[in-house]
């Protein structure tokens, strides 16, 4: 890779991380190409990105920008997950750890701070924003579909009483 080919991914890398609502850094040690292939697979069904970077790279990107704060974490085989969801890249990358040893999550970026391990754990334990909508939709629904089978029975009461009378004779 040419040094304008390297300005380029920097540029673009930094633009990537600082929309991003969520970086985690991660260290892999040894993936084969298909846990490789699994692990971005997941990244993608999460709407995260999974980027492989050289340390010097990964630290000219974040240098002078808020997510400065992180690049102490880039040493040894460095990868960075991200994504606009706040929790999307965190749930991929450390579910992907918990089943395979050779992935472990060093800490990470969100809203102005930086996070350990465990903060980003934890995060991968919420529910994602999908979830949480539509928990929302049904807590919000459910008066009105109480409300509409109340006001429904009476109707049905009639008819009922009325398809009776009609069989009796």
């Amino acid at each position: 890779m040419d040094r304008s080919q390297k300005k380029e991914l920097v540029s673009s890398m930094r633009e990537a991380l600082q929309e991003a609502k969520l970086v985690v850094v991660t260290q892999q040690h040894g993936l084969t190409v298909e846990q490789a292939t699994d692990l971005r697979r997941r990244m993608r069904d999460s709407q995260a990105q999974f980027k492989v970077l050289k340390n010097t790279l990964a630290q000219i990107a974040v240098k002078e920008t808020p997510l400065e704060g992180i690049s102490h974490l880039f040493k040894g085989p460095t990868a960075l997950a991200f994504s606009q969801d706040p929790i999307g890249a965190a749930k991929a990358a450390v579910k992907f750890a918990e089943a395979n040893e050779k992935l472990i999550v060093l800490g990470g970026y969100m809203d102005g701070q930086v996070l350990s391990p465990s903060s980003i754990k934890a995060l991968a334990t919420l529910p994602s924003l999908d979830e949480l909508r539509s928990k929302l939709v049904a807590v919000i629904s459910a008066p009105a579909t109480k409300v509409a089978v109340l006001l429904k029975e009476p109707a049905a009461k009639v008819a009922r009483v009325l398809a009776a009378k009609s069989a009796q004779g």
